[in-house]
């Protein structure tokens, strides 16, 4: 369970950055993903997790679940749990975004969530 809030910095390097590990939150994990061009993340599911992705530069295609959907700098992408997805860098400059994963914990009635 986390015990206490923290900030981390995004460094310049052009690979997979960690910013927010498991072990300090409440399941909760993050990171900077930089794919150069034609580059993609490869195939892979959510199962038990939702995942938002922040895009910070570059253009590119997000495949979900056997759809495509165009995404790049100023979006924000959601997949839902348990589903099959991959990013691809369709653009001649770096795709650079910060993926969330966290636990889906069911929402009991009454929460007003």
């Amino acid at each position: 369970m986390a015990s206490q809030a923290f900030v981390t910095e995004l460094n310049n390097q052009r690979n997979y950055q960690r910013v927010v590990d498991p072990a300090y939150t409440c399941g909760m994990k993050a990171g900077r993903v930089w794919l150069e061009p034609g580059a993609d993340c490869g195939v892979h599911s959510t199962e038990g997790h939702e995942e938002t992705l922040v895009f910070l530069s570059g253009r590119g295609t997000a495949h979900i679940a056997g759809k495509d959907y165009p995404v790049g700098e100023g979006r924000v992408c959601y997949i839902p749990p348990h589903t099959e997805h991959n990013i691809i860098n369709t653009g001649r400059e770096p795709l650079v975004y910060v993926f969330c994963v966290a636990p889906v914990h069911p929402v009991r009635k009454g929460d007003g969530k």
